[in-house]
Parts: C-alpha cells; sequence; structure tokens
C-alpha cells in the first residue's frame, strides 16, 4: 500500500455504545453488509431486470449485475486496492456507476460520492482529505475532459495511483468497461467476498455535505445506518418488488441513491432505470417505455415536467404513481399543480446527507401534502426544535432542528472543528435548517440559520466563494447572497464594495472562478457593486439587507 496512506478509524466518530446496542435489539441494524442486500435480491430475482440504461440500452439482469459487481470487487483488489481504501468517484448516471458502487460495497473499498459537476478545486480537496488512491469518471462529459483532469490532480493530491475511465482510456489509466466486465467464475467470486466481507459497522461510503463554512465535509455512513436508510425510506415511499425506479438527478446525491433511491430498489429486486437528465423531453418517453412508477427530482425540475405536461398533453406519464420531490422547499402552489397535470402522487421529502429523512406519507391528506415537507421516516427518529440558547419550542413555533438517531451519524469524518459547531452535546446533529412542527408531527421548512444558497437543490456555501473571489484585486468588501430565480429557486449574486475606482465585473468573476477549477454551479451569476455594504449594529455584513435588496432590484425587472 500507498506509504502516504493512513487511513484510520480515528477520523470517524462511532454511536455510543449504549446507542448501538439498542439499535440492534430493535431492529434497526442488522449486521449486514450492503453487498448482501443486493445479493438476496438475485438469488430472488436472478432473471429479473435490474438496470436499463436510458442513455446507451444496456439491459442488466439481477444475476449479471451481482456477477459484475463481484468480479469488478476481485478486480479492484488485484489492482493493489485494499479494504477502506478510498476511490474519488466522479460518473455521470448510468449502469457503470451503479456496478462500481456495489463492487465497492462487495470489497469493503469506500467510494466518495463526488459530482460530475466537480471541478480540479473541489475533487483536490476531496482527494486529499480521503486519502483517496483512485479516481473513477468518464473520459468527457459535454466536452470536458477528465483524463486530463485526473492528470492535473495526481501531483496534488498524492495517495492517488490510479484512474479508472469510463469510455476510452489513455496510456496508463484503466478501462472501466473492462474492470466492470462480466466473471468467469461467479460462485467463485462471491465465496471469497462473503468471507472477508464488511462488518456493518464498517464505513460503507463518504457522502458529501452542503459545505455552509467552505469546502464540503466528509459524512461517513457505515452499512449499518445506511441500509436502515434505505429500508425505512422505501417503506414509506411504497416501493416494492414491482416497482420501477427512474433515477435522473446525479446519482451520487443522498436522495437518488438511497431515499429510496437506486439502493432501494436493488435491495428489492425492483427494476432500476438511468439518465443522465431531467429534461421532460427525454425523460417523459422513457417513463412510458419501461413503465416507471416512482421517481426523485427537484422542484426547479418538477416546475419544468408540469409546465412540459400542460403544453404537450402527453399519455406517456400513465404508470408514474409517485412523484418524491426535495432538496429545496417545493412552493405550495406548484405541489398543488403535481396530481392534477401529471396525474401521481406528490412525495414531498426533506432530509440531509447527515441522516434525517422526512416524508409526507402517500395516505396524507392533500393539505399536508402540499403544504408541509413531511415527517420522520423512523419511529427511532429524534427530533427537537429549538431557539437560540437550545431551549425547546412548542409546536407551531419556528426553531432550529436538531436530530439524532440510527441512520444519523454523530460527526463529520476527521472534522472536530466542525464536529464542535454541527454537533451539540448528547449527539445531536444541528442541520441549521429553522422549520415550524405542527401538532401532527409534520414539518413545515421556513428556511435556513446558516449561509447557504440553494440553486436548484446543489447547495453553495457563501463563504467558499467570497473566499475565493476576495484573491481579485481591488476588492474592499464581498458578499455572497442568494437571489431568487423562478425556475432554481436561487441563484448566487455577489455583492461587491471596491477599495479603488476600477469597477468589477460578472465576467471578471466568472473567469476568475473558472480558473480556480470550481464547479460551474457555484459561480455568481450577477454582480451588484455598491458603495458601501450595509453592516448590523455588531459590524457584521447585514446579508439580510442585501437579499432583500436584490430581491427588490429583480422585481423590478420582472
Amino acid at each position: 500500500m500507498n506509504q502516504m496512506v493512513k487511513h484510520s478509524s480515528e477520523g470517524t466518530v462511532p454511536w455510543p455504545a449504549e446507542d448501538a446496542e439498542r439499535y440492534r435489539a430493535e431492529g434497526y441494524w442488522e449486521d449486514r453488509p450492503l453487498g448482501a442486500w443486493v445479493h438476496e435480491a438475485a438469488q430472488r430475482f436472478p432473471d429479473r431486470t435490474a438496470v436499463v440504461d436510458g442513455a446507451d440500452g444496456t439491459r442488466m439482469s439481477y444475476a449479471e449485475l451481482v456477477d459484475r459487481a463481484d468480479a469488478a470487487a476481485e478486480r479492484l483488489l488485484g489492482l493493489g486496492l485494499r479494504r477502506d481504501d478510498r476511490v474519488l468517484v466522479v460518473l455521470p448516471n448510468g449502469w457503470q456507476f451503479v456496478v462500481l458502487t456495489l463492487a465497492c460495497f462487495r470489497a469493503g473499498i469506500i467510494p466518495v460520492m463526488a459530482l460530475p459537476a466537480h471541478r480540479r478545486y473541489e475533487l483536490r480537496f476531496l482527494g486529499n482529505l480521503a486519502e483517496a488512491r483512485a479516481i473513477v469518471a468518464a473520459d468527457e462529459i459535454k466536452g470536458f475532459d477528465y483524463q486530463e483532469l485526473a492528470d492535473e490532480l495526481r501531483p496534488e493530491v498524492p495517495t492517488l495511483e490510479w484512474t479508472l475511465v469510463s469510455g476510452v482510456p489513455r496510456e496508463g489509466n484503466v478501462g472501466l468497461e473492462e474492470l466492470l466486465r462480466p466473471g468467469e467464475d461467479p460462485a467463485g467470486a462471491r465465496a471469497r467476498l462473503d468471507a472477508a466481507a464488511p462488518a456493518g459497522t464498517d464505513p460503507a461510503l463518504f457522502l458529501l455535505s452542503g459545505g455552509t463554512t467552505g469546502l464540503p465535509k466528509l459524512i461517513t455512513r457505515t452499512h449499518n445506518d445506511y441500509a436502515y436508510n434505505i429500508r425505512a425510506c422505501s417503506a414509506v415511499a411504497g416501493l416494492t418488488e414491482d416497482s420501477v425506479y427512474l433515477v435522473s438527478m446525479p446519482v451520487s446525491h443522498n436522495f437518488p441513491l438511497a431515499c429510496p433511491g437506486v439502493l432501494g430498489a436493488l435491495f428489492l429486486g425492483a427494476r432500476v432505470v438511468t439518465l443522465p437528465s431531467p429534461n421532460p423531453a427525454r425523460a417523459f418517453p422513457v417513463i412510458a417505455q419501461e413503465a416507471v412508477t416512482i421517481t426523485a427530482v427537484v422542484p426547479a425540475v418538477a416546475q419544468k415536467w408540469i409546465e412540459h405536461q400542460e403544453e404537450h398533453r402527453t399519455d406517456q406519464l400513465g404508470t408514474l404513481q409517485v412523484l418524491q420531490v426535495g432538496g429545496s422547499r417545493m412552493p405550495d402552489e406548484l405541489a398543488r399543480r403535481v396530481r392534477p397535470v401529471l396525474g401521481c402522487t406528490l412525495q414531498q421529502v426533506f432530509g440531509m446527507a447527515e441522516g434525517l429523512i422526512n416524508m409526507t406519507r402517500l395516505d396524507d391528506p392533500e393539505e399536508v401534502v402540499c403544504t408541509t415537507q413531511g415527517r420522520p421516516v423512523s419511529p427511532a427518529d429524534e427530533i427537537r426544535i429549538v431557539d437560540a440558547l437550545l431551549e425547546d419550542l412548542p409546536d407551531g413555533t419556528p426553531g432550529a432542528i436538531l436530530t439524532r438517531g440510527p441512520y444519523t451519524p454523530r460527526g463529520y469524518y476527521a472534522a472536530p472543528e466542525a464536529n464542535a459547531k454541527s454537533f451539540e452535546e448528547g449527539g445531536w446533529y444541528a442541520s441549521g435548517d429553522i422549520v415550524e412542527r405542527r401538532p401532527d408531527g409534520n414539518l413545515i421548512v421556513q428556511g435556513r440559520d446558516k449561509d447557504m444558497i440553494n440553486r436548484g437543490g446543489e447547495k453553495v456555501s457563501a463563504e467558499e466563494i467570497e473566499s475565493l473571489v476576495y484573491q481579485i484585486p481591488g476588492l474592499s468588501i464581498v458578499a455572497a447572497v442568494s437571489m431568487p430565480d423562478p425556475v432554481l429557486g436561487e441563484k448566487v449574486c455577489l455583492y461587491a464594495q471596491m477599495a479603488g475606482e476600477d469597477p468589477l465585473t460578472l465576467e471578471q468573476v466568472q473567469e476568475h472562478l473558472k480558473k480556480a477549477g470550481v464547479a460551474a454551479y457555484k459561480i455568481p451569476e450577477k454582480v451588484v457593486v455598491v458603495d458601501e455594504i450595509p453592516t448590523t449594529k455588531v459590524g457584521k455584513i447585514d446579508k439580510k439587507a442585501l437579499r432583500a435588496d436584490i430581491a427588490q432590484r429583480m422585481s423590478l425587472q420582472a
């Protein structure tokens, strides 16, 4: 193993022993690795279609899926990767993502669920934090060269040894399709991997936090807690072995991966259909062709689907039973249009990659479905709504949400400072969301108490953008804030107070951030230069005033 790799359990914060014992006793944790759940489904339904790739037409049975995954797991180990090694996964939606992820679960290798939108800036940070030994990516997406990006990362992430490429690998890189090909000894591979299977308490994958105070943090999800996350969400979403789940959101997000998502479908023996984009002109025919019954989108996509259906009045959504919507608060008026226009049941989802998932129920009254963001999926989820002094508030009073439970980890990976800020005494996770709890237990999301911009479900840290923009000469003060957008909900707006007379242009900011290798969704789409940025009485930048100002400017332009 590369001598620079120092993987240790010290970076992972375990649940207290008494809580772990209780979660086992009450049946939430079953001490089974994630791969075992999919193998069990494959035993029941070997010939059933497991995965359909809507981009290239690949269709894969359950028997072939687990065969490929086990063979790939052994090939990853044959390369020199070892149990507990981490790999950066930067793949788009497709069968390769599904097989590779299962292969990692089987081998005990930990995938770091990055996004295809991430660039050098984010991947360098994640690679070093996780001590990644490999990066897995497409060769090219929309003209962007990921193999070149991987070459740039190698000297900056000393632990990186391998680049695995979906598509045509360049010299020295590993072809992903070759690595994911079927094996020659499925029974033998399964027996060998079963004998060395990860423990339920072992890390299964790293998800990414929303990153309110800079770059994302790594969220360790164990085989035990993630399996329960998946099973609890599947039950509330009404997922069964006869379901057909469409994933068109980036599958490395927790929502489409495990709430119940792709993994929920594969646990049960249902069919997964992948698409690289939720564009309705592409998605609707696939829904009809594959008889899709359930899918998950963000509010901006739901709006596009509703508008497309109202304009075209297609008959392609007849099989769609459930539309899950999450990632950001769905406007009530938009929620009310889902059933009459799309003909399916809306399920609002409010949750976090750090754990807690809330959902409206499929049999809830329309008023609950359209005006709330649901209630916890598990009876073991604990929730408190508190004021600034962490005093509990009565139902009907907005406050900050604190939570803990069998699938909410007790800390970020190797991030003691972030843990001190985000986890309160007793292991309560403070997400930064402001919610109101109704007497019936359903939550209404009111906003956030952290400096976060939610661009169509992708979370952008204002602090991260500000720190990068300050590198541009001539600036005195900058402040990134959210500005309203009718489609995405929010976009990034940058306010700037100059030190001299030279102005700051949007083009300057965008070019600077692109050169820094920042993901495109984080780049500001408006710059406002002001004589003086307002401050509060204690001298802090008054972002509330700036958000009100940009909202007024946008309304005047409308």
